[in-house]
């Protein structure tokens, strides 16, 4: 992906950005770092350094839990790996293109930057990731008490 159609990308289309104002986005938008890859190819492996957010802009990535008996399946428009703009740590998970897939990368170190350079923009992208974890969390719990009240009746 050139830098044209990187400066051109609307990250509103992405639900984990679209609370952020256009000047937040572009601010964020000068620090991800564009990447594209091929069908096949590992976006990261568990274990591996996790080390920043990714935004899948196109392409289907199949990402796999660490004791491979979870699988997802994500899209264009979804993300992965946002906590670890903020916690150091070993990534859970691997991550697959099922596709050619053009990705935006923010490191932690852009991460930072953002923060010294547009405070703002990082707090509101901080509120971001937590509700997005916030939201899957719900999620989870509500599965897995349905499991628990369906065994129990």
């Amino acid at each position: 992906m050139n830098r044209a159609g990187h400066e051109a990308l609307d990250l509103k289309a992405f639900a984990l950005l679209q609370e952020l104002t256009e000047e937040e986005r572009e601010a964020l938008a000068d620090l991800l770092e564009p990447c594209v890859v091929g069908q096949g190819e590992a976006i990261f492996c568990e274990g591996d350094e996790a080390d920043g957010l990714v935004l899948i802009v196109s392409g289907s990535v199949r990402l796999i839990g660490a004791r491979g008996d979870t699988e997802v399946r994500l899209r264009g428009g979804e993300h992965l790996g946002a906590l670890s703009i903020f916690v150091i740590g070993a990534r859970e998970s691997s991550a697959t293109a099922e596709s050619e897939c053009d990705l935006l990368l923010l490191s932690r170190m852009a991460f930072r930057r953002l923060a010294d350079d547009a405070p703002r923009a990082a707090c509101r992208l901080a509120e971001a990731v937590i509700g997005d974890l916030a939201g899957l969390l719900r999620r989870d719990l509500d599965r897995i008490a349905g499991r628990r009240s369906a065994r129990g009746a």
